[in-house]
């Protein structure tokens, strides 16, 4: 599903026009990104928390030359699945 198609998903439940939709969504989604930004955590009961975890600076190698290459440390976002949808999923 791309984000068009989940706005019409969320026009067609909600009973919003396809407009108010996407700009729910997007509000949605910014307010999501403006937390995990703050390296707030964001737990949605039923549907699954969204989390920045820390990678660790690491050594790698480069497939084509070889050749040891350091990996720096970063932030990533993590995403762990709620009970009611990971039981949908099954």
């Amino acid at each position: 599903m791309n984000k068009k198609e989940l706005v019409n998903a969320i026009a067609a439940e909600a009973k919003l026009t396809k407009v108010q939709a996407a700009a729910a969504l997007d509000a949605a989604l910014k307010a999501v990104g403006e937390a995990l930004a703050k390296g707030d955590k964001v737990a949605l009961i039923g549907f699954g928390t969204f989390a920045v975890a820390e990678k660790a600076a690491r050594t790698g190698v480069n497939p084509a030359t070889k050749a040891k290459i350091e990996i720096p440390a970063k932030k990533v976002v993590k995403f762990k699945a709620g009970a009611e949808l990971a039981a949908k999923v099954k």
